[in-house]
């Protein structure tokens, strides 16, 4: 399965508004939003799905 790239953009989007409408507390809001996108990104990393091939000697098949 591909990674799913838009859904990516619009999570990272959407943070991007969150953040632009906080006022208060910035620390607190670079925090969130760092935590936010490291969610985000992993996240979409794990939609992918790696399918190797080899030899008798290595091993095949797909990791999910």
């Amino acid at each position: 399965m591909p990674l799913n790239t838009p859904k990516l953009e619009d999570d990272i989007f959407d943070l991007l508004t969150e953040q632009s409408e906080r006022t208060e507390n910035p620390a607190q809001a670079r925090r969130d939003f760092a935590r936010d996108l490291a969610t985000a990104i992993s996240a979409h990393i794990r939609t992918g799905t790696v399918t190797t091939t080899g030899t008798a000697a290595t091993q095949t098949g797909t990791i999910a």
